[in-house]
Parts: C-alpha cells; sequence; structure tokens
C-alpha cells in the first residue's frame, strides 16, 4: 500500500507537470508572432526544446542514480516554472528561445518519474504501473490545451503564468509529499561504478534487449510526430474541418490511448510477454497508419485514427516496462533519461520528414509513418528472442 500511495503522488506530479506543458504548447506561435516568429521560425523554437532535452535527459537521469530522484524531479520542476515565467515576460524573440531550452535543460521529470517506476516495482507490475503512468501524462496533454485557451482570454501571459504556478505547485508536492525511491545503498554503488559520458547514447544502443527497446521507441516517436503533421493538414485541407473540430477529433484520438494504457493489466494477463503484447500493438499500427493513407472521407480516416490510437497506447507502457526489466538497478535513472532522449530527436526529426515528403502529398506523410512502424514491428522479433 505504501508503494501505491507513492505512485498516485507520483500520478499527481505528472498530471499537473503535463497540464503546464500542454497548456503552452498550442500557444508557442501565436504569442510568439509579436516577438517576429514566423511559420519558418516556429519549427526551430520547438525543435530548440527538443534538442536541450536530449543532451539533458541522460544527464539528469544519471545524476538521479547518483543522488536521488526526489531532488532531481523538484529541480526539473522549478526549472520548467522558472522558464514559464520567462517566456510570459519575453521582451524578445532571444528571451523565448532561452525559456525553451531552460525548460528542455531541465525537462528531466519525465526520466526521473519513469526511474521512480522502476524502484517502486516488480517485473509482475511493472507494465501496469507504467501504462497508469503514462495515462497521467496523457490526461495533462488532454485537458491542457483547452485550458490554455479559456485562460488566453484574460491575456496572452495568463496561461504562462498560470503553467508557472502548476509546475511550482508539482514541485511542492514533490518535496513534501513524494518519499525518495532511490536508497542510500543503491546511490553509493552508483556513485562508485558509474561515470556518465555522452558516449553511453551510443554504447545503450548495444545493449541486448534494452537497445533494441530504445530504437524501437525512437522509430515509433518519430512515425507518430510524423503522422501529427498529415493529421494536421489532411483534417484540414482535405476534410475541411474547423480548428475547434480538428481540437476535438484530436483530443478523442488522445483519449483513446490513455484508456488502452490504463487497460495494460488486461493485456498483461492474456499473455506476460512484453514484447508479443507489443509486437501485436504495432501490427495494428502498421495497418490503421497505411489504410489512412487511402482515406477520402471522414468516418473512415476516423476509423484507421482511433485504431491506430488505441494501439498507440500500448508502446510506452511496453518498452518502458522492458527496459526496465533488463536494466540495472543503479543505472534505471541515466538509462530511462537515454530512452527520452531518443524519444526527443524523434520528436524532431518526424515533423521534419513529414514536411520534406509532403511536398508529393498529404497521403504520402501517412504511408513514410506507415514505413518508420514497420521497421520497428520487423524489430519486435529481435526484441522478442532477447527477451
Amino acid at each position: 500500500m505504501k508503494k501505491d500511495k507513492e505512485l498516485w503522488v507520483l500520478v499527481l506530479v505528472c498530471i499537473i507537470n503535463s497540464i503546464g506543458f500542454g497548456i503552452i504548447v498550442p500557444l508557442l506561435y501565436s504569442y510568439g508572432k509579436k516577438f517576429g516568429v514566423t511559420k519558418e521560425t516556429i519549427g526551430f523554437l520547438t525543435a530548440a526544446f527538443s534538442i536541450a532535452q536530449f543532451f539533458a535527459t541522460p544527464v539528469l537521469g544519471a545524476l538521479s542514480d547518483k543522488y536521488g530522484r526526489k531532488p532531481l524531479l523538484a529541480i526539473s520542476l522549478i526549472g520548467t516554472c522558472i522558464s514559464f515565467i520567462m517566456f510570459a515576460e519575453a521582451r524578445s524573440i532571444i528571451m523565448l528561445f532561452a525559456a525553451r531550452i531552460l525548460d528542455g535543460i531541465t525537462g528531466g521529470n519525465v526520466s526521473v518519474a519513469q526511474a521512480m517506476i522502476s524502484d517502486t516495482s516488480t517485473p509482475q507490475n511493472r507494465a501496469k504501473k507504467f501504462g497508469i503512468l503514462s495515462s497521467a501524462f496523457g490526461f495533462g496533454f488532454v485537458i491542457g490545451p483547452a485550458l490554455g485557451g479559456l485562460l488566453s482570454k484574460w491575456g496572452m501571459q495568463a496561461p504562462f503564468y498560470f503553467a508557472a504556478g502548476i509546475a511550482m505547485i508539482g514541485a511542492l508536492c514533490t518535496i513534501f509529499l513524494l518519499k525518495e525511491t532511490n536508497p542510500e545503498e543503491k546511490r553509493n554503488r552508483a556513485k562508485n561504478k558509474i561515470r556518465f559520458t555522452f558516449k553511453s547514447l551510443i554504447t545503450v544502443l548495444k545493449m541486448p534487449a534494452i537497445g533494441t527497446a530504445i530504437f524501437i521507441g525512437f522509430l515509433l516517436t518519430m512515425a507518430q510526430f510524423t503522422m501529427l503533421i498529415g493529421f494536421q493538414t489532411f483534417t484540414l485541407d482535405v476534410l475541411k474541418l474547423t480548428p475547434s473540430n480538428i481540437g476535438l477529433f484530436y483530443a478523442g484520438f488522445a483519449v483513446a490511448g490513455i484508456i488502452m494504457q490504463l487497460a495494460v493489466p488486461l493485456f498483461t494477463k492474456i499473455t506476460p510477454s512484453k514484447a508479443v503484447i507489443l509486437m501485436l500493438s504495432t501490427a495494428l499500427c502498421l495497418v490503421a497508419m497505411f489504410a489512412s493513407g487511402f482515406t477520402a472521407t471522414f468516418v473512415t480516416f476516423a476509423v484507421c485514427m482511433l485504431i491506430y490510437g488505441l494501439f498507440n497506447g500500448l508502446r510506452n507502457p511496453m518498452l518502458n516496462a522492458i527496459i526496465a526489466d533488463h536494466n540495472e538497478p543503479s543505472r534505471q535513472g541515466e538509462v530511462m533519461g537515454i530512452n527520452q532522449s531518443y524519444a526527443s530527436i524523434g520528436q524532431t526529426l518526424g515533423p521534419i520528414s513529414a514536411g520534406l515528403i509532403a511536398v508529393l502529398s498529404i497521403h504520402s506523410i501517412f504511408w513514410l509513418s506507415s514505413f518508420y512502424i514497420l521497421i520497428a514491428f520487423l524489430l519486435c522479433f529481435r526484441l522478442k528472442a532477447r527477451e
């Protein structure tokens, strides 16, 4: 029960954090326009966060192995709070970039939270707990944009101050409600054994099961963020949906993933093999994504997106559980940080590749996404063999 209590406090912290992130992301372009942000530079502003996060998350994760999860989680949330205040108080485009880079540097809260789940779970319930944590982040991302739109009625700065406030609430919850999950003896072993270097970003990929799982996660993240570009352009230019209807459509897509993440225990009861669950869900995502490239009506496109949204929701719980199962206890934070680093790069490369192939047709974006999923599906067989 004590560990369960820690889980639900961590879930609360993650919901608070993801709401803050969800509030500001849809407002970046409209807010930044008065400082000179254009359709071309908004991509660089978005990428600044992901690139900073790529380098920072494994470092923060390794530090949490050595000095504890709780202080690193609190520091990262405080950094997020400061970055939102900088964004609200910005007077130039340079300030906007500085704010997003700071948020990326201190954006290790995801990997630290995942390491805390690894600390307090067993191989039998690890996928379930990762599913709950993923649904907590997803819930915040769903309601955050709507909340940001409502708050913007009180001025464009209001959502950023609100996001800063709830990030600070998350930091206070971490300090006063969460207990350290990385015991001192484990931290001492990490201090003596491990010295993080950026070579670990490469060497971790050579680890038999962990490297394969991280690369699969990278491919599936890149596929999702490629799809999101196609989703936006297809719903607006082909289906002629209004922005509000597109927002509701995307919210439904996100909710489907949350439902599936909460249903993880049902799948682990059917088969204990996380690799098999990942393989089957990836196959269904592949079929749905490939078929969406042939759709021309709202109903057929919605069915494809529903299937993809549902089974894509199993991706993170299964992959994170597989990584934790095969990882050393003293390196949970570091390896989870590296996993998040590759996800950040996938989030950056996906939209870029979608933009390049969009010159052929809107439909080609979905086929490119399905190509990434196909490679990930084939690697699942390797993962099953390693399991």
